[in-house]
């Protein structure tokens, strides 16, 4: 199964608790191939069909390449609103997380995606 490193896992997790606290309600890595809940917070049921969400979430593999020289420049992040939360959708070369979320102020998800950009650049994902 792919997955960040140890020490990456620490330090995702670091990051997104950093930057938005209580309010984290998972934490998700993945691959064109693989899919790995890195934190799933205590109070919540794992019954979330994580495969189905990565075949969604992998269509920022192509977003990416899409979006390449546009004038609104290079994608960064994506965030899904929901009844209940956020997900926001983190994508650097051939490796991404997505992070699920409760109810919080929007200008939080770019300190979120730009400190878990910055790890995910740091490790291969091979």
């Amino acid at each position: 199964m792919t997955h960040p490193p140890d020490d990456s896992v620490d330090e995702l997790l670091s990051a997104a608790r950093t930057a938005i606290g209580d309010e984290l309600r998972s934490l998700t890595y993945f691959t064109e191939d693989e899919v790995t809940q890195l934190y799933l917070r205590s109070d919540l049921s794992r019954t979330a069909d994580l495969v189905g969400f990565a075949e969604n979430e992998r269509q920022g593999f192509r977003s990416q390449s899409l979006y390449a020289d546009t004038q609104l420049g290079d994608y960064q992040f994506t965030v899904r609103v929901f009844e209940n939360g956020y997900l926001t959708r983190v994508i650097a070369n051939d490796h991404g997380i997505w992070v699920t979320t409760d109810s919080m102020e929007m200008d939080r998800f770019e300190e979120l995606a730009s400190a878990l950009a910055s790890i995910l650049r740091s490790f291969d994902p091979a």
